[in-house]
């Protein structure tokens, strides 16, 4: 899965670069003129993003990058003038009125789910938009999960825990938000951060505990947004 992530970001970044420096070298040559180029088409870069996101998972977490594709794509068709100003006033409530239905719809499963199954605080599975979740895990065999916020923000405490065999991986996307994580002095973590137009920082140091030894692995997904991994206290 890590080696799929990065050679799939070297893609994206590579062709990235190649298409950025020959819209400049035409710049240079006078055949356009790049700003006004990125100022009409910058939609493209949502919808890249998310393209990018959907490949990147091999198209298992979809959330985050089609909620980019659909809102690239309704600037871009209101750049092409495709959507009139009167569509306008339509498409902002039906957005709204899609993503209500969307947490909805996503309550009840996981209700049902954990009706079924009962709960599993060894695993986490979290979605937040236009809100903002703050979950403490107190799991003494954590196995993982993933976690995506938009348009939000989201904190993950993990002060109380303990990983299962010592070592677990958590799958974590900010889209157009904000993604906290709080991990213990005495975890190794290794960060896989995959940012776009966005940040993924780590301020947190080691130091060995008496307990055995305890890794976490993260790969962090950010765009236009941040996720910050830090020292919990």
């Amino acid at each position: 899965m890590g080696s799929h992530r990065s050679s799939s970001s070297r893609i994206f970044w590579g062709l990235v670069l190649i298409a950025v420096g020959f819209l400049l070298l035409l710049d240079r040559m006078g055949r356009l003129d790049f700003g006004d180029l990125i100022s009409f088409y910058w939609p493209l870069l949502l919808i890249f993003g998310g393209l990018w996101h959907l490949v990147a998972n091999r198209f298992r977490n979809t959330a985050g990058g089609l909620v980019l594709i659909v809102i690239g794509s309704l600037f871009m068709l209101g750049k092409w003038q495709i959507l009139g100003r009167s569509a306008w006033h339509f498409v902002w409530p039906l957005l709204l009125v899609l993503a209500g239905v969307w947490l909805l719809v996503g309550a009840f499963f996981r209700r049902a789910a954990r009706r079924s199954a009962g709960e599993k605080a060894d695993e986490i599975d979290e979605f937040a938009m236009f809100a903002g979740v703050t979950r403490r895990l107190e799991s003494q065999a954590f196995h993982g999960g993933k976690a995506t916020v938009i348009l939000g923000g989201m904190e993950l405490d993990f002060s109380q825990a303990q990983l299962a065999g010592g070592q677990a991986s958590v799958e974590v996307t900010a889209i157009l938000g904000g993604l906290d994580i709080k991990v213990p002095k005495t975890w190794q973590v290794h960060v896989d951060g995959r940012p776009v137009l966005g940040s993924v920082e780590t301020h947190h140091s080691y130091a060995a505990g008496q307990e055995g030894p305890q890794t976490l692995s993260i790969k962090a997904t950010a765009i236009l947004g941040g996720i910050e991994i830090k020292e919990a206290r």
